[in-house]
């Protein structure tokens, strides 16, 4: 009832909540005044450790200090013991803040989620951040926050709050086992004093790979043996994560265990000895590797967050540097452990089959058992489950999924985010209100809705007016969203390609235990099929620019139309765009981007893509046009081969043997191939002495000319 003051209960609930270890979310909902009100009493009504309010700074925030939702991530590493996350006003509900903040509660925490009432009906402000144009956010469905709404009212495990009623408390069940003691005064937990104590004592080509839930002190493991490392004499630690502020943890634990030395850069630690401690992103630790500036005999690598990364990129660490560990969360919105073992394992197997998996198990911020952290999962799907593999539907057609439907139906959602945390190496919560409200989405599956075994996530994009499409080639307007449309019309000057209609594949995953049977192509084939049923001109995909998918999308008849100049920060990959016509309006537009970007091609490797993989640039040859050998080129090629003359000067004549044997099937010659494709296109050596160098070359241009000339019917057109 109202009137009497809810505070006692509230609090006295809290210190139940302490004595178990435990954190609570706590659902205040109703008029949003009167829940900032209540809120408001509560913050001032006991003596919180480092309290924090979290709304839009138009939202007239009553106390400090406060932060907006878009700056949840800077806390990640601080400890709060009241978190009061306003979603009620001009910020609305942002899903990445609730899964960054949760982590920060510490044990007797109360994180308080202030919604309006009835919550749900309608889309609130922060879906505007995915209202593609010409959308409107208002115009959208609210299915994710309808299903938030949903999952809140039924679950026991919270306190429900609706102002100015008093809460409802729920009841606490009996506190789990205490943990066993830690020897190991720098760790909380027992196995974090183990990975701490396998993490000094790292062995040449024997890498670790540390997976935990979040908020089991994975990040602080690192820094404590990082500290080690240097005190004991390792002169130089580099340290990597798709973001500095993923390793703040790790650094507060070097900080506090190295008084003597200092942080002298945000991303650099030094003791007093000069030994020291450098955080590098994936985009530059790449660059630095490929010119060898790093790496070698001596050199450690910590990798956290290692799900976010490419498994391409650390296979490429993974060689250059001898004493290398690899630490992720399993479930979270960093990216998918679970996904990245799947990934990775082969890798590790291959080039160091005596690496080491440890897992953390044991929470430190709270006790096992947590209510707010089992809430949380549910909320955000962060342990959605790989579904179940089902071989019995092997010529199943694929078929599209209403959304609306999907959201009512929690074992479908689940199962099939559960296989896309799975396939994709990063996946967050706001993907999941992406999945189900993002304008012009559509999903399509084969096998049950269940069990699905297969999913494709596709976007419409493009449609634009000639006048608006001009503006955006200007650069003078970017609307929001079409990803592929406007860097085609903004970066390569393509009107057309924002004017025509496109369907653009987002996701596309696969059962690991149902891969190469086909099911990914199936699944491009038919919803390409009933985009050209709808007028769509344009099928295309965007991705970090891999060598086994790239031969993947090309072998489906999509052509690269784009290729970006410099890595991603995060993953440290090059992006790529592939298309297919569907309709005489896209073949019209593809033409035109085919021919541009294959005229841009060789300078882009010769400037500013002259680290871009080998591999990846083999590939891509094959979206030159062909051209036959002229006489004068085979002369030359035999000159280089079979003589002294120098390769420089014939560079142009083994550019086009590079080209044209692209489209070889012999495997053997693929690494020949890719070592004439660098060297021809990128300048690279092959070998560091220049006289090895070019001796190498030759052989490599006498087995691909061997090649051509005596299999020519076996390139493909």
């Amino acid at each position: 009832m109202p009137g009497k003051s809810p505070l006692p209960a509230l609090m006295a609930h809290a210190k139940r909540l302490h004595r178990r270890g435990w954190r609570q979310l706590v659902w205040l909902t109703g008029e949003p005044g009167e829940c900032r009100d209540q809120a408001l009493k509560l913050w001032q009504g006991a003596c919180w450790q480092a309290p924090l309010w979290v709304a839009h700074q138009a939202d007239n925030t009553p106390v400090e200090p406060w932060i907006t939702p878009r700056k949840a991530r800077t806390r990640l590493g601080a400890e709060h013991q009241l978190v009061v996350m306003d979603a009620s006003g001009s910020a609305g509900f942002d899903p990445e803040a609730l899964g960054a903040l949760a982590g920060t509660l510490t044990a007797g925490g109360l994180l308080v989620l202030i919604t309006p009432y009835p919550w749900g009906e309608r889309p609130d402000p922060d879906y505007a951040r995915f209202a593609d144009h010409p959308w409107q956010w208002e115009q959208l469905t609210a299915h994710y926050l309808a299903r938030l709404a949903r999952l809140l009212d039924e679950r026991t495990d919270i306190v429900t709050w609706h102002a100015p009623w008093r809460p409802q408390l729920p009841r606490l069940s009996a506190r789990l086992a205490h943990q066993e003691s830690v020897n190991d005064s720098a760790c909380a937990t027992p196995d974090q004093a183990t990975t701490v104590t396998q993490l000094v004592n790292l062995k040449r080509r024997r890498p670790l790979v540390i997976t935990a839930d979040r908020g089991r002190g994975k990040s602080a493991a690192l820094g404590i043996a990082c500290a080690r490392l240097l005190e004991n004499g390792t002169s130089s630690i580099v340290v990597t994560a798709p973001r500095l502020s993923a390793v703040e943890s790790l650094f507060a634990r070097l900080e506090a265990l190295c008084p003597e030395g200092a942080r002298i850069t945000p991303s650099r630690f030094q003791l007093a000895n000069k030994s020291e401690l450098c955080f590098l992103p994936p985009d530059v630790l790449t660059e630095q590797v490929a010119a060898k500036k790093l790496g070698g005999d001596g050199s450690y690598l910590m990798v956290d967050e290692a799900a976010a990364i490419p498994a391409s990129l650390l296979a490429q660490w993974l060689t250059a540097f001898p004493r290398i560990a690899f630490a992720t969360t399993i479930d979270g919105y960093e990216g998918s452990g679970r996904g990245f073992a799947l990934r990775f394992r082969d890798v590790l197997a291959r080039l160091t089959p005596q690496w080491k998996a440890l897992t953390l198990t044991t929470p430190i911020r709270w006790a096992g058992g947590d209510p707010l952290e089992a809430t949380v999962n549910r909320l955000l799907l962060l342990k959605a489950p790989l579904p179940v593999s089902d071989q019995c539907d092997q010529a199943s057609a694929s078929y599209t999924l209403e959304r609306a439907e999907l959201a009512q139906d929690e074992t479908a959602l689940e199962a099939m985010f559960g296989l896309l945390v799975q396939s994709h190496y990063r996946t967050s919560p706001s993907d999941l209100r992406q999945l189900l409200d993002g304008p012009g989405t559509s999903l399509r599956l084969i096998g049950q809705s269940s069990a699905p075994q297969a999913v494709l996530v596709a976007r419409e994009e493009g449609g634009f007016t000639p006048e608006l499409a001009e503006q955006v080639a200007l650069g003078v307007r970017r609307p929001q969203g079409h990803l592929m449309a406007q860097s085609l019309a903004a970066h390569m000057g393509s009107r057309a390609a924002l004017t025509a209609r496109w369907r653009r594949v987002v996701r596309i995953a696969t059962h690991p235990e149902r891969r190469r049977e086909g099911l990914g192509q199936q699944l491009i084939a038919e919803d390409s099929r009933e985009a050209a049923d709808q007028g769509v001109a344009l099928y295309g995909a965007t991705f970090g620019a891999e060598a086994s998918l790239l031969r993947f999308w090309l072998a489906q008849g999509f052509q690269p139309v784009r290729l970006g100049i410099t890595r991603e920060a995060a993953t440290g990959e090059f992006a790529v765009m592939v298309a297919r016509a569907l309709n005489a309006e896209g073949e019209s537009v593809l033409s035109s981007l085919t021919s541009s970007f294959s005229a841009s091609l060789p300078g882009l490797l010769a400037f500013e893509l002259t680290t871009l993989p080998p591999d990846v640039v083999a590939v891509l040859l094959r979206a030159l046009p062909s051209m036959p050998l002229t006489a004068e080129e085979c002369q030359t090629i035999n000159d280089v081969a079979h003589g002294h003359r120098d390769p420089v000067l014939a560079r142009a004549a083994l550019q086009a043997l590079a080209r044209e044997t692209s489209r070889l099937q012999d495997i053997s010659a693929a690494t020949a191939h890719q070592q004439l494709a660098a060297w021809a296109f990128q300048n690279r050596p092959l070998a560091a002495a220049h006289g090895d160098s070019v001796r190498a070359l030759r052989q490599v241009v006498e087995l691909l000319a061997s090649q051509y000339i005596l299999f020519p019917h076996r390139s493909e057109e």
